[in-house]
């Protein structure tokens, strides 16, 4: 099994203390068998790409949310309506008729600040160890193992994140041994591959971050959603695509896990 995470957000605390826009932090991560991934992840994405003229294998177009959401740069093309619709269906066809596990782990980085002060763990690490605790205990119970892949940021912040992981390998965490932990991950180390190299589980992780963080807040703020394509692919991933509670089906703390 493969985990892929992206990331909506920060780790800045100090920031987050005055300014909304960089209150929350998010990590979504994507788990799928590495034979699906090849088999059929792949080909899905491609019959999308395949619509943005000038794909080809040697230059592949590259899923990338924010670029698709403001039509720049090869999505420049999405200003097409007919073209446009075509791909939005294309895409919803990717997220939401191929399986997979996808869970949302998001911190109110204000709350965590007033909560614990100055003995506060990182916001990135935090939601990281979040993360994986639920890979872990999903690979236990179907007698699976897997490793983990994520997007690199930059070097400071990949050595950090290397030495974190490494350490709940090595020490487990608060929930979970570490005989489990090594038990039912392959590696004690995280893999990093960029977007650009055309790892569809990373590109499909990137499309459903921001869609899932939003939702969240959404839901917690008891505020209706917009119309928009964000929220038909939030509405995928609470239909059938969030990991669940196998006894009773709840998503919360599941699927979708608020920190602190």
């Amino acid at each position: 099994m493969r985990l892929f995470i992206d990331e909506v957000g920060n780790s800045d605390l100090d920031g987050s203390a005055e300014d909304d826009n960089v209150r929350y932090l998010s990590l979504t991560g994507v788990t799928t068998s590495v034979e699906r991934h090849r088999r059929v992840f792949e080909p899905a994405a491609e019959a999308a790409k395949a619509l943005i003229p000038g794909h080809t294998p040697q230059n592949p177009v590259i899923l990338h949310r924010r670029e698709i959401m403001q039509r720049e740069k090869r999505f420049a093309c999405l200003n097409d309506p007919e073209l446009r619709a075509r791909f939005d269906t294309a895409l919803l066809d990717l997220i939401g008729q191929r399986k997979y596990i996808a869970n949302t782990v998001q911190i109110d980085k204000r709350a965590h600040l007033n909560q614990y002060g100055v003995w506060h763990f990182d916001p990135y690490h935090y939601c990281l160890r979040c993360m994986i605790e639920r890979y872990v205990l999903y690979l236990r119970r179907h007698k699976l193992q897997g490793d983990v892949w994520i997007e690199p940021r930059y070097k400071k912040a990949d050595k950090k994140l290397k030495a974190s992981y490494q350490r709940i390998w090595e020490e487990g965490t608060e929930h979970i041994p570490a005989k489990t932990v090594q038990a039912y991950l392959l590696s004690k180390d995280i893999k990093f591959a960029e977007k650009k190299t055309n790892t569809v589980g990373l590109q499909l992780a990137d499309l459903l971050a921001h869609p899932s963080a939003r939702s969240m807040r959404f839901v917690r703020d008891g505020l209706e959603p917009p119309n928009d394509f964000g929220t038909a692919v939030a509405q995928v991933l609470i239909d059938s695509r969030y990991a669940r509670d196998p006894a009773t089906g709840r998503i919360a703390g599941w699927g979708t896990k608020w920190l602190p």
